[in-house]
C-alpha cells in the first residue's frame, strides 16, 4: 500500500510542478527527497499503529480503523510543522531556500492526500477482497521483543558525545573554515553550446584539470547547452580579468572544440549578490526554527517540548557543519557550502523535526495515560514505543540516499553526502537529544514551582481526613446493625 501511495504522491507532485513550468534544481530535488521521506513516514506511522492494535487482540477491520485514527494526530502535527517552516522560508528566503520551500509546500499537501486517503482506499479495497496484511516481517519482528532500552538514563553520555564532536567542529570552523561555493563567494557564469552527446560530468573533469577553484556545470535548457560557473579569479580586480577567465575556460574546453562563438552569454556574480543570498538564507532558516518552536509549545502545551525541538535542530545544523569543515579536503569529492548544501541542510532539518514531532506526539499520549508516573520513565517508554517506526523510516531513507551517493555521479556526491549524514544525525537527535532535553527541562520546571506551605495545610488536611474516616466507619457500623 505504501509503495503505491508513494508513486501516486510522486506523480501528483511532478504533475503540479510541470503545470507551473517549475525547474527542478538541486534545492528543489532536496524538497522532493524530503516530501518522499514524509510520505514514507506517514505510511509507516499508520502501519505501526495498525500493528499495535493487532497485537492488542483487535480484529483486522477494527485495527485498520483505529490505526488510521490514532496515527492522524502525529501525521497532522508533523505536516503542519513542516508547512509553517516552508511558508516562512518561501516568504523570507531567496534563491535556493525559496525553491526548496515551494517544492516542499506542494509536497506537504500531496503527501497528506495520498498518505491518508489513497492508502486507506487501497487498504479498504484489499480488505474487502478478503486479504489481510501481517504488517511485520521476520527481519523486524525481533527488533524489540518487549525490551525497554534505557535511553533517558544514558542521556548525559549522549550530551557528552555530541558536545565533544560539535566542539571540535567549532574549532575547525574558525581555524580551517569551509569550502564556499560560487553562490556564497561570487564567480563567473557562462552559457556554452556543446556538440551533441557531451555529458556534464566530462565537462567538469576537463575544467578541473586547469581550474582548481569551485566549478559547477549544469544543464541549461535543451540542445546540449550547459551553464558553467566558477570562482576562478573572482577576487582579481585587474581591468582585463574577464578576458583572462574566458581564455582559461576556452583552454580547458579545447578537447570539446569549443571556441569563443560557442559562448552564448557570460556574467559575473558579485560578492554583494552572494552576500544577500547568504543573509536571506540565514534569516529564513532562523525564522523557520522559531516558528517550529512556537507551534510545538502551543500544540503540546509544554515549553520543554519546544526547547527539545529547537535545541535538537541547532544540534543537527552544527553536527552537519562539523562534518563538512573537518572532512573538507580529506574525502575525495567536493564538499562546498553552496545552494545545494543549503537545500540538503534544510532537508535534514525538515526530516529531523518531522521525526521529533512524531516522538513527542507519542510522549504526549503516554503522559496523558500515565499522569502520575515518573516523567522520565514515561518519556523513555514512549521513545521505545516509536523505535520500530523510527528505524524503518530511517533505513528506507538511508538506503535510497546511499544508492544516490554511490551511483549519482561526481557532481551529486557532496549534496547526497550532506543528506546521508544529516538523516543519520537527525534520527539520532530525535531519539537521544530532543527527548532528553524535554526530560531535563521538565524536571527543572518542576523544581522551580513554589512548594506548598506544608506546616499550615497538612494539619488541616489530616484533620479533615480523620473526620471523614470517622464518619465512614460510623456509617458502616450503622449499616451492619
Amino acid at each position: 500500500y505504501g509503495v503505491i501511495a508513494l508513486l501516486v504522491n510522486l506523480f501528483f507532485l511532478v504533475a503540479i510542478m510541470a503545470g507551473f513550468n517549475a525547474a527542478l534544481t538541486l534545492p528543489g530535488l532536496a524538497g522532493l527527497v524530503l516530501t518522499m521521506g514524509m510520505a514514507l513516514d506517514c505510511n509507516v506511522l499508520i502501519n505501526e499503529r495498525i500493528k499495535e492494535e493487532l497485537r492488542n487482540g483487535k480484529n483486522y477491520a477494527s485495527a485498520v480503523t483505529i490505526g488510521y485514527k490514532q496515527a492522524f494526530s502525529a501525521i497532522l502535527d508533523s505536516h503542519v510543522t513542516q508547512l509553517i517552516a516552508a511558508v516562512i522560508m518561501a516568504y523570507f528566503g531567496s534563491g535556493p531556500v525559496k525553491g526548496f520551500a515551494v517544492v516542499l509546500i506542494i509536497g506537504i499537501f500531496t503527501s497528506l492526500f495520498t498518505g491518508i486517503l489513497i492508502s486507506r482506499l487501497i487498504n479498504e479495497w484489499d480488505m474487502h477482497r478478503g486479504h489481510e496484511c501481517t504488517f511485520t516481517t521476520n527481519i523486524f519482528k525481533g527488533l524489540r521483543q518487549n525490551k525497554e532500552y534505557n535511553f533517558m538514563g544514558k542521556r548525559k553520555m549522549f550530551y557528552l558525545v555530541s558536545g565533544i564532536v560539535i566542539t571540535f567542529g567549532i574549532i575547525s570552523m574558525f581555524t580551517k573554515g569551509f569550502s564556499t561555493g560560487v553562490d556564497f563567494k561570487g564567480g563567473w557564469t557562462y552559457t556554452v553550446q556543446f556538440k551533441p552527446g557531451v555529458e556534464a560530468e566530462k565537462i567538469k573533469i576537463a575544467l578541473n584539470k586547469i581550474i582548481t577553484e569551485n566549478v559547477e556545470v549544469k544543464t541549461y535548457g535543451t540542445n546540449d547547452k550547459y551553464r558553467i560557473t566558477t570562482a576562478y579569479k573572482i577576487d582579481d580586480q585587474s581591468a582585463d580579468v574577464s578576458e583572462q577567465v574566458e581564455a582559461t575556460l576556452l583552454g580547458a574546453l579545447k578537447e570539446f572544440n569549443i571556441n569563443k562563438d560557442d559562448i552564448l552569454s557570460s556574467s559575473k556574480i558579485g560578492p554583494t549578490i552572494a552576500s544577500d543570498v547568504r543573509r536571506d538564507s540565514f534569516i529564513a532558516v532562523i525564522l523557520a526554527v522559531v516558528g517550529i518552536f512556537l507551534y510545538i509549545v502551543l500544540r503540546f502545551r509544554k515549553l520543554e517540548f519546544g526547547m527539545g525541538g529547537a535545541i535538537s535542530l541547532l544540534h543537527d545544523v552544527l553536527a552537519v557543519l562539523t562534518l563538512f569543515t573537518i572532512f573538507w579536503g580529506i574525502l575525495p569529492f567536493p564538499m562546498d557550502v553552496d545552494q545545494a548544501f543549503i537545500g540538503a541542510l534544510l532537508t535534514v532539518l525538515g526530516y529531523s523535526i518531522n521525526d521529533t514531532v512524531v516522538v513527542f506526539d507519542r510522549i504526549r499520549e503516554f503522559m496523558g495515560i500515565n499522569k502520575f508516573d515518573d516523567q522520565e520513565e514515561v518519556i523513555n517508554g514512549a521513545v521505545n514505543q516509536t523505535l520500530s517506526r523510527t528505524v524503518v523510516t530511517a533505513l528506507c531513507t538511508i538506503i535510497t540516499l546511499l544508492m544516490l551517493f554511490l551511483f549519482g555521479g561526481e557532481g551529486l556526491k557532496g549534496f547526497t553526502f550532506a543528506l546521508l549524514v544529516g538523516i543519520i544525525i537527525g534520527t539520532y537527535s530525535s531519539i537521544f537529544i530532543a527527548s532528553s532535553i524535554a526530560v531535563d527541562f521538565g524536571k527543572r520546571k518542576l523544581k522551580s514551582y513554589p512548594k506548598p506551605k506544608t506546616k499550615i495545610l497538612n494539619p488541616l488536611r489530616k484533620s479533615r481526613q480523620k473526620k471523614r474516616l470517622l464518619l465512614l466507619t460510623l456509617e458502616a457500623c450503622l449499616n451492619g446493625i
